[in-house]
């Protein structure tokens, strides 16, 4: 029979191939999705469908006849495995496999075969029934997902960082992975089997902890924790800890995945954070309240200096005073400046700064100190002028603590030199001193915070080890580096500064302000501290203005309305009413005819920022000085006339 290209639907001559044509032409035939074809007693093709072609890739005419080996790879065929095939079918009436095969053109499928056994009515084999899948987009697929789960499985069981494990319904350890032997201590032939509650401590056990995690894991999905648990050894480690409920794709309940992660290291880590933030906050609280009572010791001291003394150990005793004020006023600021630099809320006003007239300003500044100890202080400087970027305040305060230290260190007599140099791309300020020294073991922690306070109290010079640590990071907000060298002990040492040089700014003019001496302008000072606005209102009414006092909110109010003051000096920090609220009561019923001035124990850029949004035309930090006082009320006075 010609078949031409179709699949044949009928046996090849045969006296046991009565089957009705048509009806398996209906029935198998045109089937494309299954090779359905039939093999003679001894595995020789005998018909073949469309599925067949299609999966196989043979015509009709091209295997009819052929050995069915033809679909096996070779090494099959040199097992015999066809041949066990069609002895098992003929033995058992069926035979099922699943493997490789052969299509024509030599690549591989992966099979399901079904061969079964054909039998006459006289119980005589007459050949077999073959049925094939192609199952390789499926197998493909199975396959992906079983090296995805290997790799998964491998990459579990190689985590070091964290415990992870599984557990039956009841809480019995069923896995254990590499992090979870580092993690808790146990060999996986120790722990699985044992139930979770090993790793909590006993009184964790005794409240049912274990037993509520897995309730709530089962309730909502997943339990997360963060407690001590237990090693092996013991010991105890904080652990965050995940339970993960695990359903099956018939959703039953088939045991918990447990994710655990030692973080013992971090809560440590995080107790420092939160003590830094505390002593932040407390040298904070400390400098403000410590401002306080300085207030108004600085004006008292203040009006000791206007008013002329009657003998010279008065003058003395006023004189030590108000030098011991401004150190004392020193470690105040430098209390602050640590926190807020470890708060991170420094704040610099750059600007180009002639750093030799902030040298000439700092050796001012110490030389009260320096001449009662009597030091000889010298500068040594290049021509011209040497212009970095900076705060002018900062770059002083750093100079300045860097003399304070040698001025403080170097035995009665001695000898500081302040050197200015220009290095390349760098201003090079070198503070020498013939003092003690430093020891080389010293040199690498001596800009750490609180050095000072960790030496011998015998051998201490005083102070809070906060200065050189405010050096360093100042310097390093300037962009530049600071570094000590000394040869030793009783041999000097130097501390050299480098901060980046810039180009020499372009000049300009600026009209002079002309100065404006006091009119008597009436000045109201309010501050719940007595001495602090007692001794305020002696010095303005020493400088020629007209001070009233008020000690509260209320009665500040009702005065302003009695008098109608030109200035008023507020207080932030009272307890009735602050300063800033006592400021918009003001302003309500006054408007701008009132120049107000903030008093606080805080300087920073933000604190003015609130205190002008309040309405707050001048912001004094305490304690305040004749010069910064005059200079506030010279420019509230210069804005009036306007």
């Amino acid at each position: 029979m010609d078949t031409g290209n179709k699949p044949a639907l009928v046996p090849a001559s045969t006296t046991h191939w009565n089957d009705d044509n048509a009806l398996y032409r209906r029935v198998v035939g045109d089937v494309p999705d299954y090779a359905i074809f039939m093999l003679d007693p001894e595995g020789i093709v005998r018909t073949w469908n469309t599925g067949a072609q299609r999966i196989k890739g043979y015509l009709a005419d091209e295997i009819i006849g052929q050995h069915f080996s033809r679909f096996y790879p070779q090494e099959r065929i040199d097992a015999k495995w066809p041949d066990h095939e069609l002895r098992v079918a003929a033995e058992t009436g069926r035979f099922e496999d699943e493997g490789w095969r052969v299509r024509k053109d030599g690549t591989l499928f992966w099979a399901n075969v079904v061969i079964t056994r054909m039998l006459d009515d006289d119980g005589r084999l007459i050949g077999f029934s073959k049925i094939t899948r192609d199952l390789t987009t499926r197998r493909r697929h199975e396959e992906l997902i079983r090296l995805s789960e290997e790799r998964f499985r491998l990459l579990v069981e190689g985590v070091v960082d964290y415990a992870i494990f599984m557990l039956d319904p009841a809480g019995h350890i069923a896995s254990w992975n590499a992090g979870a032997e580092v993690t808790k201590g146990y060999r996986a032939d120790e722990i699985i089997g044992r139930h979770f509650s090993v790793f909590y401590p006993p009184e964790v056990v005794a409240a049912g902890w274990p037993e509520r995690e897995l309730e709530i894991a089962l309730e909502d999905g997943r339990c997360e924790d963060e407690g001590w648990r237990m090693r092996k050894d013991g010991t105890r480690f904080w652990a965050s800890v995940v339970i993960t409920a695990l359903h099956d794709e018939a959703g039953t309940h088939i045991g918990f995945a447990k994710v655990t992660r030692d973080l013992t290291d971090r809560r440590r880590v995080r107790a420092l954070e939160d003590e830094g933030k505390r002593v932040t906050t407390f040298l904070a609280m400390l400098g403000h309240e410590l401002r306080n009572p300085l207030a108004p010791i600085t004006n008292a001291v203040s009006l000791m200096q206007l008013e002329p003394m009657e003998t010279e150990r008065l003058r003395m005793c006023r004189d030590v005073i108000s030098r011991q004020l401004v150190q004392i006023t020193r470690l105040v600021d430098d209390l602050l400046d640590v926190g807020r630099i470890t708060a991170g809320k420094i704040h610099l006003d750059m600007k180009p700064v002639e750093i030799g007239a902030v040298l000439s300003a700092a050796i001012e500044g110490c030389e009260p100190e320096a001449r009662s100890r009597e030091h000889t202080v010298t500068l040594e400087r290049p021509g011209g002028q040497t212009w970095v970027s900076g705060d002018p305040a900062r770059l002083q305060q750093i100079v300045g603590n860097l003399l304070n230290n040698a001025v403080k260190f170097t035995d009665r007599g001695g000898r500081i030199q302040v050197v200015l140099r220009r290095n390349r791309a760098f201003a090079e300020i070198a503070i020498k001193d013939n003092g003690p020294g430093i020891a080389p073991w010293r040199l690498q922690d001596i800009f750490n915070l609180f050095v000072q306070g960790e030496q011998d109290l015998a051998h201490s010079q005083g102070g809070l080890g906060l200065g050189l640590s405010l050096v360093q990071q100042m310097v390093a907000l300037h962009g530049g580096d600071v570094a000590a060298y000394s040869a030793g002990i009783d041999k000097g040492s130097e501390f050299v500064v480098r901060i980046p040089l810039i180009e020499a700014p372009v000049p300009t003019t600026a009209p002079e302000l002309e100065s404006l001496a006091p009119r008597a302008h009436s000045v109201l000072v309010v501050d719940d501290n007595r001495d602090a606005a007692d001794t305020m209102a002696a010095l303005l009414d020493r400088l020629g203005y007209r001070a009233r006092t008020a000690y509260d909110g209320a009665s500040a109010l009702a005065e302003v309305r009695a008098s109608q003051p030109d200035f008023a000096f507020l207080d932030i920090g009272l307890p009735d009413m602050d300063g800033r609220a006592l400021a918009k009561s003001i302003r309500e019923e006054f408007g701008e005819k009132i120049g107000l001035i903030a008093l606080t124990g805080y300087g920073q850029e933000q604190d003015r920022d609130s205190t002008h949004a309040a309405g707050f035309r001048e912001h004094l930090t305490k304690p305040l000085t004749i010069e910064g006082l005059s200079a506030a009320l010279g420019r509230l006075e210069a804005q009036k006339a306007d």
